[in-house]
Order: structure tokens, then C-alpha cells, then sequence
């Protein structure tokens, strides 16, 4: 087979080695181990740095797409301009390729949705990493590329791969998940009872979008009300400096800390201690962190948003809030009320994350190529 990743995630060359986003080489490896030849579509650079991971493989086929974005009046003259040779070179690509992948939403997922229009004999699979939320606002790009990729009378042989069941769906529409740890990760949990201090973290970036101060505000306002609390933000970003300032003048400094970045490990163990996993985000596809905290046994607190409410059931695994301070520690009062409902809630949430593991995930890859 030749299998043909399509994606705006440059693939960058050094001597014999190629790399890419961390995250997405990781999944990556995965589907590259099923076929004979792999090729990728995509920009040889990108103008930010990323977080880099080489490929496993070493045969990789590249085709050369330009480095484009849309932001201002004058990038989008220049994407016009540069359209016929995204066209050809994603036209050249899919002649060669057996199965082809589309990783959408994304400027390159937008085109490349078009093209694969005019191959309906080759099969397809399409990652949609973004909010499949039929009801949430989406920006019109993401529209076009859901409507293409569920119109079964347009887009032929295809498999998208959504996080969450939604309803009233094409039957082309399947529910997927990501993973991070293996069957053989699986270890006893180290048990947490809501007599000891209470330990929250909050796991992602230092951005608007992941609400920050949100969780800050919901754990200083649980000491406020008498809780024993503690917080411990991992992560780094624009906002660090305006979080710590906002610590430091509330003086939280003694049952809140900031970390920053730190290695995968640490998060894991971070995952086994504590009670809960805050994440106030505004937006998200699959939360991998909260899937990960599911699994060692911290139950996650996060806002009603994408596949979320899927993923806690509607609230049976895990704490479902609204983005406002109030509402949040009002739901989190009510899990804090019984002992035996907290324990009941992080036993489900362990035995539903602890079923998707990669080795699941590498099975369902197999069944779709």
C-alpha cells in the first residue's frame, strides 16, 4: 500500500531523519507500521518553532507544499497566487497514493477536501482533530470542511474519524478516541480520600483559551470557603507572568504553584496523586489530558464543551461545569458531599479510559486500512 498522509504540519528534513509536531509523529508511527510506502503532503517548514519528534520511519515520500496562511489581506493574495501549485502538488500525490488521509481542519484539510473529490475510487480516511459539535460555533472554514466530509453523495469511500457520538450523523461519520498509554501501563491506583488536603492541577498551556485563571480562581475560592485545597498548574505560555502577579497579589503562593513545562513522566505521577484535573477550556477535540488523568484515577472537572460530556458521561466520571467561577464550585461542592459518590465516579472514569489504550487504538487503525 501506499498511504498518503495530507496535513499542514511541516515535515522537516535533517540529514537521513525526518520530524514533525510531537504528537502527531506519535499517532503517525502507528498507521506508518501498516503500510509497505508512506508519503506526506505538506510544507517543509513551518515559521514558529514546534515541539519536534523524529519519525520512526526513514523512507518517507515527501511532496512540497508552500508555506501559507491566511491572517491578513496580503497572505491571502499570496495563498491565490500560490493555489495552482497547492492544487498540482496535491493532485500529484494522490495519484500516487493507495489510501489517503486527510488530517483536517486546517488550510491544507480545506483544499485537500476538494481534491479528493475527483479520486472517489480511492479509499480515505480523514482525522477531524477539531469540535465536531454540530451546535458549537465554528469558524466557516471548519464548516466547509464538515459538510464536504459528511456528504456521502460528494465524498466517496471515506471514513471520518470524530471525537464523540453525535448524533444524526452520514455513515461515513465514525467515532474515534486517541491514547497514551498501553494495556501493559495499567498499574493499581493509589487511592485518594476526600479527608486529605484536596489536590487539584490544572495540565496545558498558559493561554486564554485553556482559562487559567478560571481554575486558579475556583480553587482560591474553595479555600475561601473553609476547603483544605491545593492547586499545581503545569504548563507554559502568554499568561504565566499575568498568573503569577495575580498569585502574588492574592498571596495564593502557599496552596498554589506554578511549574511550567515539564517532562511526560512527571505529569503522570502528577495524574496519581491528586484528586481532581481542571480544565476550564474554552475549546478542544479529544482532551487527551483527560483521559490521562481518568486513567490513574484523578477525576476531571471540565467545561461542557466538544466530545467532553461523551467522555465524562454526562457527568457520572467526572465534574461537567460552566465557565464561571460560581457554577464550577458549585458542582465541585456537590462531588465534595459524599465520599462514596467520588469514589464511584473515579472508578468508572478508570475503567472507561483504561479501554482505550494504543493497543486499541493500533487495532482499529489495522480494521481501517
Amino acid at each position: 500500500m501506499n498511504f498518503l498522509v495530507v496535513t499542514y504540519a511541516p515535515t522537516i528534513k535533517r540529514e537521513n531523519q525526518f520530524s514533525s509536531y510531537a504528537p502527531y509523529v506519535k499517532e503517525m508511527d502507528i498507521w506508518f507500521k501498516h503500510a509497505e510506502n508512506v508519503g506526506i503532503v505538506s510544507p517543509f517548514y513551518y515559521k514558529e518553532a514546534i515541539l519536534e519528534k523524529n519519525f520512526k520511519r526513514t523512507d518517507i515520500k515527501r511532496f512540497w507544499l508552500p508555506f501559507f496562511y491566511s491572517n491578513t489581506f496580503g497572505q491571502k493574495i499570496k495563498t491565490v497566487i500560490l493555489f495552482p501549485v497547492i492544487i498540482f502538488q496535491l493532485i500529484k500525490a494522490f495519484i500516487w497514493a493507495d489510501h489517503i488521509h486527510l488530517r483536517c481542519p486546517g488550510n491544507v484539510g480545506l483544499i485537500a477536501c476538494f481534491v479528493q473529490l475527483l479520486f472517489p475510487w480511492k479509499t480515505k480516511t480523514a482525522k477531524y482533530a477539531g469540535n465536531w459539535d454540530p451546535k458549537s460555533p465554528q469558524p466557516l472554514s471548519y464548516r466547509i470542511q464538515r459538510k464536504i466530509l459528511s456528504n456521502t453523495s460528494l465524498t466517496k469511500k471515506m471514513n471520518v474519524l470524530v471525537y464523540g457520538d453525535w448524533k444524526n450523523q452520514t455513515n461515513n461519520i465514525k467515532s474515534f478516541f486517541t491514547a497514551t498509554y498501553r494495556d501493559s501501563d495499567k498499574e493499581p491506583i493509589i487511592s485518594r480520600k476526600l479527608t486529605e488536603t484536596l489536590e487539584f492541577s490544572f495540565i496545558g498551556s498558559l493561554v486564554i483559551g485553556k482559562r487559567p485563571l478560571v481554575a486558579i480562581q475556583i480553587v482560591e475560592t474553595l479555600f475561601k470557603k473553609g476547603y483544605n485545597v491545593r492547586l499545581d498548574l503545569y504548563g507554559d505560555g502568554i499568561m504565566r507572568s499575568e498568573l503569577q502577579e495575580y498569585i502574588q497579589k492574592k498571596q495564593l503562593k502557599e496552596y498554589i504553584q506554578l511549574h511550567g513545562n515539564v517532562q511526560g513522566e512527571l505529569i503522570k505521577e502528577v495524574h496519581k496523586t491528586r484528586h481532581f484535573m481542571l480544565l476550564p477550556s474554552k475549546s478542544e477535540g479529544w482532551p487527551k489530558v483527560v483521559a490521562e488523568a481518568m486513567f490513574w484515577g484523578s477525576l476531571p472537572i471540565v467545561t461542557k464543551i466538544s466530545c467532553v460530556p461523551y467522555m465524562l458521561d454526562e457527568g457520572n466520571r467526572g465534574v461537567l461545569i460552566d465557565p464561571n467561577v460560581k457554577n464550577a464550585v458549585e458542582e465541585i461542592e456537590k462531588m465534595l458531599q459524599s465520599e462514596e459518590k467520588y469514589q464511584i465516579a473515579v472508578e468508572k472514569a478508570i475503567e472507561w479510559s483504561r479501554t482505550y489504550t494504543l493497543d486499541k487504538f493500533e487495532q482499529e487503525i489495522k480494521s481501517l486500512l
